[in-house]
């Protein structure tokens, strides 16, 4: 009983947090005309450069019709494009422009430092720990 009662109330706090976390960063990613998904596609190209629509699917964890539609947004804000591959005219890859690499590298440091924020009140072993307990939360 005291188990599920605790389980229960990390949850919770799980819940809260991710919220709090959430929040700050839609917030953030707001002022510059993104929203969370469009965010992380952004990131995603500009840490691990191009991109299939497949992989970007896979890594953010959308729909594939949201993925498509996300795509369009940020192609439309000239934030991306499309590039066919030259070995499989059926794949795309999908690239920052220069307007979109200007964008992403200016959001990206001010959004690592509201993390950071977020995080202040634990010790590094404390953030590595949690990040310990998180994963071994998700390993399916």
């Amino acid at each position: 009983m005291v188990r599920s009662k605790e389980a229960l109330k990390a949850y919770i706090g799980i819940k809260r947090t991710n919220d709090r976390f959430t929040t700050a960063a839609k917030q953030h990613v707001a002022h510059y005309d993104l929203n969370l998904n469009e965010f992380a596609v952004l990131e995603l190209l500009f840490h691990k450069g191009e991109q299939t629509v497949q992989t970007i699917k896979e890594k953010i964890l959308i729909a594939n019709s949201s993925t498509t539609y996300i795509i369009d947004k940020l192609s439309d804000k000239g934030l991306v494009k499309r590039v066919v591959s030259s070995d499989d005219r059926r794949i795309f890859f999908i690239h920052l422009t220069e307007k979109g690499e200007a964008l992403i590298s200016q959001i990206f440091p001010e959004h690592e430092k509201i993390i950071e924020n977020l995080y202040q009140r634990l010790t590094d072993e404390e953030i590595i720990d949690l990040k310990e307990l998180l994963k071994k939360l998700n390993h399916k």
